[in-house]
């Protein structure tokens, strides 16, 4: 009970009490979106930026760690993505939103703060590792997707195709600030005192203003219908990516404990935003991806206390 009380509710109170101010109407949409561009593309940048530079890269970066990671997030892809597709009948385009959903972990904004509540912030370099490569590896993914289920499995011009995926990655906010922390980290270079005054500053403002304002777009994106099909996603997000992931970890590669507590917490939550987002971006499966996030992002209180409990 007092991982629940201690670790998690803290986090999802900070949700809530975005959703409960944008439901109230005392926060509007605009605000709403005005604390997530602050967040996203200035304080979370900054965050990234301030701990890859000072991770100790030979130290993080565990093979076994990333491929429990991933081969669980790609599971839980192919899960919702064949689900949607055999059993729920749906276009082509649609079962690779919802196989985005069930891909996309909310890495930054859930599983940062609760490792850390968790288990110190000593524990974190698993975590920055993990979150390094997380969306410049799935949204290119999700990219090359759905542009092949557009065509219909006949892509025209390869070459123009991965330069539009090369570009919508790389000039990703977030992406940018993981790329300048690797550039400091790498070249050895010392940032001044007054800059890294100013970092740390921002860098501390970045998750609770992004929790804040997830409880206000949650607000915005409330449930409708496709009940089935987001089980299915949250199955996927909740239950199939970590449980792999653990699997993986515990039994395949023998992670040490910090890094299985990093790889598995972080495969534990709910879908971010982002799964929104991506389907919002191409027009298909908006309902499953928004409902998806609200509703998984609820249940996941639960099944991550949980998983706190199996692990060491």
């Amino acid at each position: 009970m007092s991982a629940l009380l201690d670790v998690i509710l803290p986090v999802f109170l900070l949700i809530g009490f975005g959703y409960a101010a944008a439901r109230a109407g005392m926060f509007s949409e605009s605000n709403v979106d005005g604390v997530m561009r602050y967040a996203q593309t200035f304080a979370l940048p900054v965050l990234l930026f301030k701990s890859i530079s000072a991770l100790d890269l030979s130290q993080a970066y565990n093979p076994g760690l990333m491929l429990s990671f991933y081969a669980g997030a790609f599971s839980g892809f192919g899960f919702a993505f064949f689900g949607a597709l055999l059993i729920f009948k749906r276009p082509l385009t649609d079962c690779v939103a919802i196989g985005f959903a069930g891909l996309f972990s909310n890495t930054l904004l859930l599983g940062l703060p609760i490792t850390e509540r968790a288990y110190g912030s000593a524990a974190l370099a698993g975590n920055y590792a993990i979150i390094s490569i997380h969306a410049p590896i799935l949204y290119s993914f999700g990219i090359l997707m759905m542009e092949w289920a557009r065509s219909r499995g006949k892509v025209s011009n390869v070459p123009a195709l991965l330069v539009q995926v090369s570009k919508g990655v790389i000039t990703q906010p977030l992406v940018i600030g993981i790329l300048c922390g690797f550039a400091v980290n790498l070249s050895g270079l010392t940032v001044p005192n007054f800059a890294a005054s100013a970092v740390e500053m921002m860098a501390r403002s970045g998750i609770p203003a992004a929790l804040f304002g997830l409880g206000g777009v949650l607000w915005r994106y409330r449930p409708e219908g496709d009940r089935a099909t987001i089980a299915m996603v949250c199955a996927s997000s909740l239950l199939i990516h970590p449980a792999i992931t653990y699997g993986l970890g515990h039994y395949g590669f023998g992670l040490d404990t910090a890094s299985l507590r990093s790889a598995t917490v972080t495969a534990a939550m709910a879908p971010g935003v982002n799964a929104y987002m991506f389907a919002h971006m191409y027009g298909v499966g908006k309902r499953v991806a928004a409902s998806s996030v609200l509703i998984a992002t609820a249940l996941s209180i639960f099944t991550t206390w949980g998983w706190l409990h199996l692990l060491p």
